[in-house]
C-alpha cells in the first residue's frame, strides 16, 4: 500500500466516526437559550437605624428602590424641613420623600444590588385649585417619567399617611393645568415596575 493510499483510508475512517451518532458535541453557530442567569444580588435590607440615634430629626419612612428588576421597600429616616407658610404638610413631606429616592443607596445598599431611578432635581410642587384632595403635583408630568421612577414614587407615597390619605390610589399632577391622575401600588406594580402606565390610571373629576 503506497503512503498515498494510508492516507487517505485514515481520512475516510475518520470521517466514520465523526458521522456516528452520539461521538462528541458537535459545534453549531445558533444560540442556545439556558435560561436567565441566576441573580447574585441579596437584596437583603440593611438594619435601620433606630430612632433618635442619628441626630437627624425627620419621619420613619418604606422608601421603595429597585432591586433585582423589583421593588423593595428600605426603611428610612427622611428629613423633614419644619413647616413654612408657604408650603403645606403635604408638599413637604413629598420633597423630602422624593429627596430620599433620588438619593444614592448607600454603600451597604449597594453591595446587596439596591438602586435608584428617579431623576435629580424632581420637586414636589403645590396643588392647584380645584384639585381632589390629597393631590401631590410634580415639577414633570408623571407620564413623562421613566416607568421605573413613576413606581418607586406611587409606591413610596402610597406608604406614606402624611402623602397618601389612607388605602388607595395616590393622585399625581404635573406643573401643567392637566387634571391629576389616579396611580395605584400593587403587587404587579413592585414585581413589574416598568409596566405602571398600563395599570389603568383614571382621570379624576375636579370637584363641583
Amino acid at each position: 500500500m503506497t503512503r498515498r493510499s494510508a492516507a487517505a483510508l485514515a481520512a475516510l475512517g475518520l470521517f466514520a466516526l465523526g458521522a456516528l451518532p452520539g461521538c462528541g458535541i458537535r459545534a453549531t453557530t445558533v444560540p442556545v437559550d439556558v435560561g436567565a442567569a441566576p441573580s447574585r444580588v441579596s437584596c437583603k435590607t440593611p438594619a435601620a437605624t433606630p430612632a433618635g440615634t442619628s441626630g437627624v430629626q425627620g419621619i420613619r419612612a418604606t422608601v421603595e428602590l429597585v432591586c433585582g428588576a423589583q421593588l423593595v421597600g428600605v426603611e428610612r429616616l427622611v428629613p423633614v424641613p419644619e413647616k413654612r407658610p408657604s408650603r403645606d404638610t403635604m408638599v413637604l413631606v413629598g420633597q423630602a420623600l422624593l429627596e430620599a429616592l433620588q438619593r444614592e443607596p448607600s454603600a451597604e445598599e449597594r453591595e446587596a444590588g439596591f438602586s435608584t431611578e428617579v431623576p435629580a432635581g424632581l420637586l414636589a410642587v403645590a396643588p392647584r385649585a380645584g384639585d381632589p384632595a390629597g393631590t401631590v403635583r410634580l415639577s414633570r408630568k408623571p407620564e413623562d417619567l421613566p416607568p421605573v421612577a413613576l413606581s418607586q414614587i406611587v409606591c413610596t407615597f402610597s406608604s406614606s399617611d402624611a402623602v397618601s390619605a389612607g388605602p388607595g390610589p395616590v393622585v399625581l399632577g404635573g406643573p401643567d393645568s392637566d387634571p391629576p391622575r389616579a396611580w395605584e401600588c400593587s403587587d404587579a406594580v413592585r414585581s413589574r415596575p416598568e409596566a405602571v402606565p398600563t395599570l389603568g390610571d383614571v382621570v379624576l373629576p375636579k370637584p363641583s
